[in-house]
């Protein structure tokens, strides 16, 4: 197994996919060559999100408020996983009955110890060639002493609506770096039915235009204001990245809970839905 770092922004688009269902039969886990018999194929152009992990036949729980998450490209060659902190991915291909990962680039976000040593736990058995099975909305990987138990995200997790939705930022976006918002700094936006958004910049109280254009996937920001307040280093850098990437005609994608705001200049966010 190959592990590799990027600091670029190519791993944070791995999770866009479809959801369909098919059925297979589930190999030995220790079949090392057993044959998928499944009726709808491989995975690829899907996005799973777990739902069970065992090892060695206990329970293993994952590190609190996260969850593995696995897309197949649709190109059909390439994997993307995340496991609470940094974006993983690369060459994938189903051999065998075996899911076969070979070298994985990851970001390098800083996050705590125990996701960190969650990502490392993930990229080691995503490498270990695990046997694959799916069952209708149902993926299972097992490579003998760990088995993960998936479901297709459009069914686990299904598309949030822009607007109603309270969409808190958690990831800063400049140019081809990401960072993580500070501990404790929770910045924000509604969209209101109308044509008006509200939220938090991390530090003041914001409002303002936000016309939407479902058919383009843009959002136009126009005579945005805040309130005053000063505030420290680590709300002030966030207020800034906040307003500076809702300025005019803006990108936006949903995928599950997560929004995807990509402004000028190489600006952008990433929000997860609140609740």
């Amino acid at each position: 197994m190959r592990i590799k770092t990027t600091t670029t922004l190519l791993l944070l688009a791995l999770f866009l996919a479809a959801g369909a269902c098919g059925q297979e039969r589930i190999p030995q886990a220790g079949a090392a060559d057993s044959t998928s018999t499944s009726t709808g194929g491989e995975p690829w152009g899907r996005t799973y999100l777990s739902t069970s992990v065992t090892e060695n036949g206990q329970p293993k729980p994952l590190v609190e408020g996260t969850r593995i998450t696995l897309n197949f490209f649709a190109d059909g060659h390439r994997l993307g996983a995340q496991a609470g902190c940094n974006q993983m991915g690369g060459p994938a291909s189903f051999q065998g009955g075996r899911l076969v990962v070979n070298d994985m680039a990851t970001t390098e976000m800083g996050c705590d110890p125990p996701r960190h040593a969650q990502d490392e736990w993930l990229a080691r058995f995503l490498t270990s060639k695990p046997s694959w099975a799916r069952s209708g909305s149902t993926l299972t990987l097992d490579n003998g002493s760990v088995r993960v138990v998936l479901e297709d995200r459009e069914v686990a997790n299904p598309d949030r609506p822009l607007r109603s939705t309270k969409w808190v930022v958690d990831t800063i976006v400049e140019r081809e770096a990401a960072s993580s918002v500070p501990a404790g700094v929770e910045a924000y936006l509604t969209f209101e039915d109308g044509k008006s958004f509200r939220g938090n910049t991390g530090c003041n109280g914001m409002g303002g235009n936000s016309v939407v254009d479902e058919a383009n996937s843009t959002i136009t920001f126009s005579e945005v204001i805040t309130t005053k307040m000063a505030c420290d280093d680590d709300r002030m850098r966030v207020e800034r990245a906040v307003l500076a990437t809702l300025d005019g005609d803006v990108r936006y994608q949903i995928d599950a809970d997560v929004l995807r705001l990509d402004g000028p200049g190489g600006r952008g966010l990433r929000l997860r839905a609140a609740g």
